[in-house]
């Protein structure tokens, strides 16, 4: 199991350095890693789950063998649980085939040739932040924890600011809505400001 984690997991580090700078590739690469991460969590967990259920198998096969007279599992019991550890298994098993199929996508992505595009546009550091295209009148806002693009509009719009999401995207180039992040200086235009 760790081997094939290991595996994992340095296919997924060789594949983001060989292919850095191509950003569809990279995109591609980090969702599929992101996948794989989720899988190998849920694999661990599964993992615990049937360790946790052939320690309870043995802990009854003790009772079974030990003589009690009420406090004994049946055979249905042991049955039953016999089932369960089965379909973990299964479960298991198809999360592997899962994981190896995902592997096998980010060899093909890699054996692909690259692709050539244009550079990215410059993505701000996390304290830098870039002025809008043209001088707007508006707000500076910093990011708090929870907060969303489309919180952030609302809040506004609440105060009697009408902007809406795409207003705060365009007038913030690179700000990737997806990735706010505490502390993060977003400026909010004024649509009615003259």
């Amino acid at each position: 199991m760790k081997k094939y984690c290991f595996l994992i997991l340095f296919a997924a580090i060789s594949a983001a350095t060989v292919f850095g700078q191509d950003t569809a590739t990279q995109q591609q690469i980090d969702k599929l890693s992101g996948q794989i991460q989720d899988l190998l969590a849920a694999q661990g967990k599964q993992d615990q789950v049937i360790a946790g259920l052939r320690k309870e198998i043995s802990e009854l096969r003790d009772k079974v063998n030990t003589p009690q007279v009420n406090d004994s599992a049946s055979r249905e019991d042991l049955k039953t649980l016999a089932e369960k550890v089965q379909e973990i298994d299964k479960k298991r098993q198809a999360d592997r085939d899962l994981i190896i199929k995902q592997i096998e996508q980010l060899g093909k992505v890699s054996a692909a040739p690259p692709v050539k595009t244009k550079p990215a546009p410059k993505t701000p550091a996390p304290d830098e932040t870039i002025a809008p295209a043209t001088p707007q009148k508006g707000y500076e806002y910093t990011v708090k924890a929870g907060d969303t693009v489309g919180s952030i509009a609302k809040a506004y719009r609440d105060q009697g600011v009408k902007v809406t999401t795409t207003q705060i995207l365009k007038a913030n180039p690179g700000l990737d809505a997806t990735k706010l992040y505490v502390g993060k200086k977003v400026f909010i235009p004024d649509p009615n400001a003259k």
